[in-house]
């Protein structure tokens, strides 16, 4: 799974490496990874869905050799200096056909325990999520640089290439792991229809707990895609541009050292009384990239906000399993990644208009501040309902 992983990590910038080499042209390069990522933020939930129906095995087979087939032909028609818009259908292809690891894991960490605890009280269940985290964590440190090495050491295409060797080849070994797949829920149970708060019903996916959880995703999403726009921008003002992947590397180890922590020592307080907590901190340590001054500075002040970034993402995740329906599960969990990965690719377009004013890097770290200041706000006033959502989903499952 590891290395799955991995290989998504590296898609985005190889794709860039490799249509940037052959075509000299970075808009084309972004417009076929722009396709990529819409496509994966789009149908990732409806690939989902139908693995709750029929389960994962029957669709990671079938998905992840059209992948194979998706990154083939990306590659073959860039070196045949094929038309921008063709390269952006492939694109689209291949982020359609991109598994969600994540979302398919914390699923199966789901099944796993489900027979052993209470829904609402499972010891393993927040160190499992923990471990998911970091794993992400590692995956993004280490990915988008080995997508560089390989593109410029080797060939422009080695990036994109190992990255779909790694994407197909580790799912293939996750497919095959049948024994640990939640078991398929059947179609009547994977109607996804707006409910009131309460107990989940079997197949609801749309509460107002999960918008919620939704818009807490959306809002680290805007986190990520905000800071490492504004971390490049500030570095580069300062005529430190190549410290700009060390700099956000320090947030991604403060993040990765937090969630080894919190998985080891769990607050005693229920999740959805820490979220708004952590939130409330996350959103204050981001008012400290606003104060610096140099590059060390900002290096000190990202590690407060990384290392809120991983229990966030654990509590979130504790709370999606908590509240869903096992039947729609999976959805759920695709369905927050998606919403991240939305935060991501809007922030990173808005905050890049932002750095170029006369704001400049300041402006940008103002966006994730202002955002995660009004999510905090909006889960401090639902923590009522989340808790009575968790209990009541503890009662229904």
């Amino acid at each position: 799974m590891a290395p799955a992983r991995v290989g998504v990590a590296m898609s985005g910038l190889g794709m860039v490496w490799l249509v940037r080499a052959e075509t000299g042209s970075f808009g084309a390069a972004g417009l076929v990874t722009a396709s990529f990522a819409v496509a994966e933020t789009l149908v990732g939930p409806q690939t989902a869905r139908l693995m709750d129906r029929v389960g994962q095995p029957r669709v990671l087979f079938p998905l992840l050799c059209a992948h194979a087939g998706a990154v083939t032909a990306l590659v073959v028609l860039v070196l045949t200096a094929a038309p921008t818009v063709l390269l952006m259908v492939v694109g689209l292809v291949m982020g359609a056909t991109v598994p969600q690891f994540g979302a398919l894991s914390a699923a199966r960490w789901s099944a796993l325990l489900h027979d052993r605890h209470d829904r609402h009280d499972r010891a393993e269940l927040t160190p499992a999520f923990a471990l998911e985290a970091i794993s992400n964590d590692v995956a993004f440190l280490i990915g988008p640089t080995l997508a560089v090495l390989a593109a410029t050491r080797w060939h422009p295409a080695a990036g994109t290439v190992l990255a779909g060797v790694l994407v197909v080849g580790a799912g293939l070994a996750f497919a095959a792991l049948r024994r640990t797949a939640p078991a398929p829920e059947g179609r009547e149970a994977a109607v996804g229809t707006l409910r009131t708060p309460g107990a989940p019903r079997n197949g609801v996916l749309w509460s107002r707990n999960f918008s919620t959880l939704l818009v807490v995703n959306l809002a680290l999403g805007v986190f990520f895609g905000s800071m490492q726009v504004s971390v490049s921008a500030f570095a580069d003002v300062h005529r430190a541009s190549s410290a700009a992947g060390s700099l956000y590397g320090l947030m991604s180890a403060a993040s990765l050292l937090a969630g080894l922590a919190y998985g080891r020592y769990r607050p005693n307080l229920p999740p959805a009384a820490q979220l708004p907590l952590i939130l409330t901190f996350l959103a204050c340590a981001s008012l400290l990239p606003l104060l610096a001054g140099s590059p060390w500075q900002l290096g000190v002040a990202l590690l407060l906000p990384g290392a809120g970034v991983a229990p966030c993402i654990v509590v979130s995740s504790v709370l999606v399993e908590s509240v869903m329906d096992r039947s729609v599960l999976t959805q759920a969990f695709t369905w927050t990644n998606s919403a991240s990965a939305a935060g991501i690719a809007v922030s990173a377009a808005t905050v890049g208009r932002l750095v170029d004013g006369p704001g400049g890097a300041r402006a940008g770290f103002a966006v994730p501040l202002l955002v995660l200041i009004a999510t905090a706000v909006l889960t401090w006033c639902g923590r009522g309902a989340l808790t009575s959502g968790t209990t009541a989903g503890a009662r229904s499952g």
